[in-house]
């Protein structure tokens, strides 16, 4: 069994617990396992295990690794996680399903004009900067009533909210807002939680978690 097997194995097999210890019923979060920087060898052993959802955070890197492997295999997902530039949105639709960095209208606008000339339709998830961080991309927990009505007015289809909360401060304080403002806005989907806190972002009941170093190990 390849190592990136095993490894998501125990994932599941830790959030299967976790849902077990918290008592929740009919709940299953999705695991992006984020291949970013990983060549595609790594990727193979877990495409066939029968793993379905991958994320990427550079577009030329996603077009390069996945083009071939996705239009052989129509049942993959391919999450944009990362900073989205607006030159690079037209390959970005052609390649990704879901994009998690939605954080501006110009941007938002920037897909759904892409979306219409390839006859596509992404999900999208805004990206909140649920900090206040400068060094971190995302709109203000304030600004994104705005935003959400601002994207569905153009028919982008809405998922839910990203977050990533400061690294050095509970996460589950961060993931508490997101969650409350994602339900007061009556979203179906949520992405929260990453390797180092996704046990903490399924109280929540996190649609998505974005796993990583915990799959394909430590990145150089």
């Amino acid at each position: 069994m390849h190592l990136t097997v095993k490894n998501i194995i125990d994932l599941k097999n830790n959030v299967k617990k976790k849902i077990i210890e918290l008592n929740f019923s009919n709940y299953s979060p999705n695991i992006i396992a984020v291949s970013k920087t990983f060549p595609i060898e790594n990727v193979i052993p877990l495409i066939d295990y029968g793993h379905k959802h991958f994320g990427e955070n550079k577009v030329q890197e996603a077009m390069g690794k996945w083009n071939n492997i996705k239009s052989r295999n129509i049942e993959i997902r391919l999450h944009m996680i990362g900073k989205l530039q607006s030159n690079k949105v037209k390959n970005a639709v052609s390649i990704f399903d879901y994009i998690h960095s939605v954080d501006s209208l110009k941007l938002a606008k920037k897909i759904a004009e892409e979306q219409q000339k390839q006859k596509k339709n992404l999900k999208i998830f805004i990206q909140v900067n649920v900090g206040d961080e400068s060094q971190k991309n995302g709109v203000r927990l304030s600004d994104v009533d705005k935003l959400v009505e601002e994207c569905k007015n153009i028919n982008l289809d809405v998922a839910g909210l990203m977050c990533l909360p400061p690294i050095d401060e509970s996460a589950s304080n961060y993931f508490s807002l997101i969650k409350r403002k994602n339900d007061e806005l009556a979203l179906k989907e949520i992405s929260l939680g990453m390797s180092n806190d996704y046990l903490e972002a399924l109280s929540f009941k996190t649609t998505f978690i974005r796993v990583g170093t915990k799959i394909f190990g430590e990145r150089n």
